[in-house]
């Protein structure tokens, strides 16, 4: 399938490999959400809304804290290996080594905050327990080198094994008759999976880890360069996440789980933004060092097309919410219905919000990037304590949905450095639409 496409637009060298990349990642990314999503609704039958609910709310509350752990690393990391000449022992070696640390750090700050935070010692469990994933999720440095080479069939092939074992671990659990706590263990256990396969493909195809070196230098310039990142990460995972933990305080778990579904359905969605980033990202690196004009003209087509595939998305599903909800979670789920009809205009925003990351990262104006997930932030709460009280779940969405559009655009237009990705995101809504029926022009960037 490959070759053929490869054969019809007459690519070689480097969009060859472009395109290759491209169809890997979307093969993972689909074998992989859709064995999630599968297996998820699986049990989130078998548990119910409650159990159900307090498992989407520990894996929320690992996510604030995993920012943490990144530091806002994965950007840089990239954009530094995609780099001609780069010494990929010591900017690999140096990564992991950071998010070991930094991991390691978070752990114990997520201990004392638990204590603090949460009344119930079962949940209080559940979290410390789950907590141990960020250590294994270090090994997302290889994972960033390999996505800087271009390079995503390798650890593709990871991704869809780790799914598969993944599932037949959770499908035996259930057959067990398994408690919470199993499947917490068996999150824990994918964590594991995906990080000893990412070893393996790195020393099969790259060079053995133990020719990784640490570099005090490149350790500070990492640190520099991310600390901006982190800082706008954190807001970001705040107001991407702090929705459900608000929901499981003020409401009740079993309306965390009801919400979850609703989520589950948009954070599929949104690998197509991430992947296309991704995957396009070192393309936009070279053309920004080469020539300015030619970078701004592929960077726009890059940003027409992936936009406006979410906004059609995202209507589709509005509309087919009744169905996809009875038909996948049961009618035990039915009250997420008018949340998924309303929350997956979130998709817009979050996508705005990555093609922008990345065009920020590749000008090198990251320093700025905190203002903006700042005011998302800010919004995400206020709204949040206003209008969870009022309009419950519905409340909820309509606070994602705002929340991802001020963090993704419109904080956009008041800050100097950004306003020239606000202009080309106005062009984008405006007549974006028209390179949809040019979308190969992907594959010619």
């Amino acid at each position: 399938m490959i070759n053929r496409i490869v054969t019809y637009f007459h690519l070689n060298g480097t969009k060859q490999k472009i395109v290759r990349n491209l169809i890997w990642a979307m093969t993972g990314k689909i074998v992989t959400l859709l064995g999630s999503f599968l297996v998820g609704i699986i049990v989130a039958r078998y548990l119910g809304p409650e159990q159900y609910g307090i498992m989407s709310y520990v894996i929320s509350y690992i996510a604030i804290f995993q920012v943490v752990a990144n530091f806002g690393l994965e950007g840089i990391e990239i954009r530094e290996e995609a780099k001609e000449g780069a010494d990929r022992d010591v900017l690999v070696g140096t990564a992991f080594t950071l998010k070991c640390l930094l991991a390691i750090i978070t752990i114990g700050i997520t201990g004392v905050t638990v204590m603090i935070t949460e009344q119930e010692s079962y949940v209080r469990w559940l979290i410390m327990l789950y907590s141990i994933s960020m250590v294994l999720n270090s090994f997302s440095a290889i994972r960033n080198y390999f996505t800087a080479l271009i390079w995503n069939e390798y650890v593709v092939k990871t991704e869809i094994m780790r799914t598969l074992i993944g599932a037949g671990v959770k499908i035996a659990l259930l057959l067990c008759k398994a408690s919470l706590v199993w499947f917490i263990v068996a999150l824990l256990f994918d964590s594991f999976l995906i990080a000893s396969g990412y070893v393996m493909a790195y020393q099969k195809k790259i060079a053995s880890i133990r020719k990784w070196r640490i570099d005090k230098a490149t350790a500070r310039y990492y640190i520099y360069q991310s600390f901006p990142l982190f800082l706008s990460a954190v807001m970001t995972t705040v107001y991407m996440k702090v929705d459900q933990l608000m929901i499981g305080n003020m409401l009740n778990k079993t309306s965390t789980g009801i919400y979850a579904v609703a989520c589950t359905f948009v954070e599929i969605c949104i690998f197509i933004p991430t992947i296309l980033s991704q995957t396009i990202t070192p393309v936009l690196v070279n053309n920004y060092q080469q020539d300015k004009e030619v970078y701004r003209e592929k960077a726009q087509i890059f940003m027409n097309i992936t936009t406006w595939i979410c906004i059609l998305i995202a209507v589709l599903i509005s509309l087919s919410s009744p169905l996809i909800i009875r038909y996948s979670y049961g009618l035990q789920y039915m009250a997420a219905v008018p949340v998924l009809q309303l929350l997956i205009f979130r998709l817009i925003g979050v996508a705005s919000a990555q093609i922008s990351g990345q065009l920020i990262i590749i000008e090198q104006t990251q320093k700025y990037a905190i203002l903006r997930n700042t005011a998302g932030c800010i919004v995400c709460i206020v709204l949040n304590l206003i209008l969870l009280p009022l309009y419950g779940l519905y409340g909820a969405a309509i606070s994602a949905v705002v929340t991802s559009l001020v963090a993704g655009l419109i904080i956009h237009l008041f800050i100097p450095a950004y306003r020239s990705i606000f202009k080309q995101q106005i062009r984008c809504l405006a007549y974006g639409w028209k390179d949809l029926i040019h979308a190969p022009q992907l594959l010619r960037l």
